[in-house]
């Protein structure tokens, strides 16, 4: 299935959960968000598409339309700037070694913030999932049901037109792991610093509980595993 980029049409949201949603976890503070309007592809990233671009693939699971893993948050970074280059775009990240600034007025390719992953996923529900307060293996693919990936675009998408937002692999995003600020925000990035990197949106490994909208997944931008993967989105100036 070959991805699409899809306006996310920007607005307001309650960003993290309930208190009262099961499985919550701490971390989730609910507080109103607005974001711009932004470009997201319809799918995660997937071998072939990193393959011809990186010369490399690192997947366990192999296959042109399964989506690429084992990447770690440097190799998105990578993978974003020279796929900007390649099209005529302005690179969205400076990279001296492992430090990385984004610039923020780039039309190149990136990675979700926290912020925009959490309001596309949801795609103006409320509910723990965009699907309501469950989440069924015919719908994502999670819970060790196939042990493994399955090609981008096997599940149904999201009411925005978005697959594998939850399950086949985590999508890693740009944002610090760090405390959620309780009053309102606009764009934000997350933490100005700090040791890990979020990820978004659960694996096929995952269990339900993890697959909520407002979960939380976070490591050190080094880690590779067959669960970490990755979808790119451009920012919209129009």
């Amino acid at each position: 299935m070959k991805s699409e980029f899809i306006t996310i049409q920007g607005g307001k949201f309650l960003m993290g959960s309930n208190a009262t949603e099961k499985f919550r976890k701490r971390d989730e503070i609910q507080h109103t968000v607005t974001v711009h309007s932004f470009l997201m592809a319809s799918c995660e990233v997937t071998q072939e598409e990193y393959e011809a671009l990186m010369q490399v693939n690192p997947s366990g699971f192999q296959g042109e339309n399964l989506p690429v893993e084992t990447v770690s948050w440097y190799d998105t970074i990578n993978y974003c700037n020279k796929r900007s280059i390649q099209e005529g775009l302005n690179p969205a990240y400076i990279i001296e070694g492992t430090y990385v600034q984004w610039d923020k007025k780039s039309n190149g390719y990136r990675l979700p913030t926290e912020a925009e992953w959490e309001y596309a996923c949801r795609a103006g529900t409320k509910f723990p999932y965009y699907t309501g307060y469950i989440l069924n293996t015919n719908q994502a693919n999670f819970d060790r049901k196939i042990r493994k990936t399955t090609p981008v675009g096997s599940y149904p998408p999201n009411p925005w037109g978005l697959y594998d937002i939850y399950g086949n692999v985590w999508d890693w995003c740009w944002d610090w792991y760090g405390v959620y600020s309780t009053t309102t925000q606009t764009d934000p990035s997350g933490a100005s610093e700090g040791s890990q990197r979020c990820w978004r949106g659960g694996s096929w490994g995952s269990t339900s509980q993890v697959m909520r909208s407002a979960f939380r997944g976070y490591s050190l931008p080094n880690l590779k595993f067959n669960y970490l993967g990755f979808r790119v989105v451009r920012s919209s100036f129009s």
